[in-house]
C-alpha cells in the first residue's frame, strides 16, 4: 500500500499540566474515510484540530499531504502553516459563516483572498459547490435565513472551495436538530463517494457503518481500538469498544 497522505506518530499534547493526547499513533491512506468514535474528554476533537495545526502538540510526529505539520515536536513556522491548511479543509460544530456576507460571498472569500483567484471565476465555483451541496438557490441569501443543516452544508462548500486533499469534520451534525441530520450527512457520503479523503469524529453510527473504511475508537488520550470499521462493529475486541457502541447504538 501506497505512503500514508496522514501519518501520526506518538502525538502527546497537554493542556497545562494536563496531557490530553498520550501517544496517538494513525496513518490514513488516499481516499479512506476514517471514524473516531469515543466518549467526551477523550480527546478526539484535540486530535482532530491538531491535524491542522489550530491545536500545537508538544510530541511526536504529524505528516500530511507530504509536508511535516510537526516534527519530533517542532512545529511548521506559521507561514508554511497557512499554506498546508489549504490542502487540509476543515469543518467544525459550530458553522462560522460571517453573518455580514451573502452564502455566495462565504463560498467564494476563501478561493479569491487565498487562493488570489479572481472574484469572478471565486463566485463562478463557489456557485459550482453550492449546488454540489444542494443550495443553489441560496446564493444571494444571508446566513441568518438558513436552518442549521443549511449552514453545515454551506460550511463544507466554504472548505472544498480551496480544493482540499484531505476533509476533517469535527462533530459536524451535533449542534443540528435530528431531521436536519440526514441533508449533512448524505453531502458527506457523496464525497466519500467521490473518493476524498476524510477523517471524521461523530457519534453517528449509520454513517460510520455505512461509509468508513476504518473505525478509531479513543478513550482517555489513547486509542484503545483500531481496525476495518467492518470488524469492529461486528466483533469489537475490547471490552470498552463493546461498552461504547451499546451505549451509542
Amino acid at each position: 500500500m501506497s505512503e500514508g497522505i496522514i501519518q501520526v506518530k506518538n502525538l502527546k499534547k497537554s493542556f497545562g499540566d494536563q496531557l490530553i493526547l498520550k501517544g496517538i499513533d494513525i496513518e490514513v491512506h488516499r481516499g479512506e474515510v476514517v471514524v473516531i468514535i469515543g466518549p467526551s474528554g477523550s480527546g478526539k476533537s484535540t486530535f482532530l484540530r491538531c491535524c491542522n495545526g489550530l491545536e500545537h502538540a508538544q510530541g511526536g510526529s504529524i505528516r500530511i499531504c507530504g509536508e511535516w505539520l510537526l516534527q519530533e515536536g517542532t512545529m511548521l513556522e506559521e507561514g508554511r502553516l497557512n499554506g498546508l491548511r489549504v490542502h487540509v479543509g476543515m469543518v467544525f460544530q459550530s458553522f462560522n459563516l460571517f453573518p455580514h456576507l451573502t452564502i455566495l460571498q462565504n463560498v467564494a472569500i476563501g478561493p479569491h483572498k487565498i487562493l488570489r483567484q479572481p472574484k469572478t471565476h471565486a463566485e463562478q465555483m463557489a456557485r459550482k459547490l453550492l449546488q454540489k451541496v444542494g443550495l443553489a438557490d441560496k446564493a444571494q441569501a444571508m446566513p441568518a435565513s438558513l436552518s442549521g443543516g443549511q449552514k453545515q452544508r454551506v460550511a463544507i462548500a466554504r472548505a472544498l472551495a480551496l480544493q482540499p486533499e484531505v476533509m476533517l469534520f469535527d462533530e459536524p451534525t451535533s449542534a443540528l436538530d435530528p431531521e436536519l441530520v440526514g441533508e449533512v450527512l448524505a453531502v458527506m457520503k457523496q464525497l466519500a463517494g467521490e473518493g476524498m479523503t476524510m477523517l471524521v469524529v461523530t457519534h453517528e453510527m449509520s454513517f460510520a457503518r455505512e461509509m468508513a473504511d476504518m473505525l478509531i475508537v479513543m478513550e482517555e488520550g489513547r486509542i484503545v481500538e483500531s481496525g476495518p470499521a467492518a470488524a469492529i462493529f461486528a466483533h469489537p475486541a475490547h471490552e470498552r469498544t463493546r461498552a461504547l457502541l451499546h451505549k451509542i447504538m
